[in-house]
């Protein structure tokens, strides 16, 4: 079976910076897996967490370290290679998840705002509007949707006959349609209707959710505007922050625009970390209860490990103090015996 490779050019200067490079990713990456799975961990273990509104946001975070983990294992195995290439199938799949994630995270987003709207604008029917299984429904439909809005065109894409083998990227996405021989008109078609569906839509609704919820909060009591700024401020920060990566995709890819090489190379970095290490920073910080227990969470690993420098502390101590018996007692047996010789 033949197999077609694509180089990825994106890279600047990789021969000299390439340890640089892997040096700097890796702890992101380490950092983004770890500070998402500690608050997904949270939200799992402690029952008073169990609301819609932090199931979304577990939601979330697992989606920006699927998101992430699409990405950063070849990255960082691009980096450390002499050649940065990459298989047609294994490219493929790369789009297909990067496209499916970054939509499940708008239809994600615009769950959340009908959570935040119900809550805020008809809160004697949040019980009843939202139950646990309508709550699994748009959380399974955040993912669903998206998967299949994109198997059409991937598979187009895999039918269809390239005449370039050379993309101007350090990872996978829409500008492969360049190397096709023949324009697949159908698959840009189809993925407008894509992004308006999956990102247009949810944006809208978003909008007109918090519309409403700023009509309501503007007439109610201080306490009110409060609550609704605790709990909507994150959500607007995580939607204008992840709006970069769309806005990354239509300027930079869609429209090609003339960016010099490095300012391509920067902005897909920064679009690539920001949003997974920023969502667990906005949601830890800036939601109460979730703050609450993760403050606990860290008092108890500087208790426990306070305590352990103690014990091992105290043992050394112990240790020394029955060395330096025991050598004590060999000088004077030491001496006696030379007493007795003499």
């Amino acid at each position: 079976m033949n197999v077609t490779y694509i180089s990825l050019k994106g890279h600047v200067e990789i021969e000299k910076y390439r340890y640089f490079y892997f040096f700097m990713m890796l702890p992101v990456y380490i950092l983004i897996v770890c500070s998402n799975c500690t608050i997904i961990s949270l939200i799992v273990i402690h029952k008073n967490l169990h609301e819609p509104m932090y199931i979304f946001i577990a939601g979330l975070l697992t989606n920006s370290v699927l998101f992430s983990t699409n990405i950063y294992p070849k990255l960082l195995a691009d980096f450390l290679s002499n050649e940065q290439i990459i298989s047609y199938q294994a490219c493929l799949f790369q789009i297909f998840v990067f496209y499916s994630l970054s939509g499940s995270e708008f239809l994600l987003l615009a769950a959340m705002s009908y959570d935040r709207y119900v809550s805020i604008c008809k809160p004697l029917q949040y019980a009843i509007i939202m139950r646990k299984t309508i709550v699994f429904i748009l959380l399974g439909l955040a993912w669903i949707v998206p998967v299949c809005h994109l198997v059409y065109p991937v598979v187009v894409f895999a039918n269809l006959e390239l005449c370039s083998f050379t993309l101007k990227g350090i990872f996978c996405n829409n500008s492969l349609t360049f190397l096709f021989c023949a324009g697949p008109k159908a698959a840009l078609t189809f993925g407008l209707v894509i992004m308006f569906n999956i990102v247009i839509l949810p944006m809208l609704f978003i909008i007109f959710t918090y519309v409403k919820i700023l009509a309501v909060v503007y007439k109610s009591c201080r306490e009110v505007r409060r609550k609704a700024a605790q709990t909507c401020l994150p959500h607007l920060l995580v939607l204008l922050n992840y709006s970069c990566l769309i806005t990354y995709d239509i300027i930079i890819i869609r429209l090609e625009s003339n960016f010099s090489k490095t300012t391509r190379f920067i902005i897909t970095l920064q679009i690539i970390m920001y949003n997974p290490l920023c969502n667990p920073i906005i949601y830890g910080l800036k939601m109460t209860e979730i703050y609450k227990h993760l403050k606990k969470v860290f008092y108890k690993v500087r208790h426990d490990c306070l305590s352990r420098l103690v014990s091992v502390t105290i043992q050394a101590r112990i240790y020394l103090d029955n060395f330096k018996t025991q050598r004590f007692l060999e000088l004077q047996i030491l001496i006696s015996t030379s007493t007795v010789c003499i």
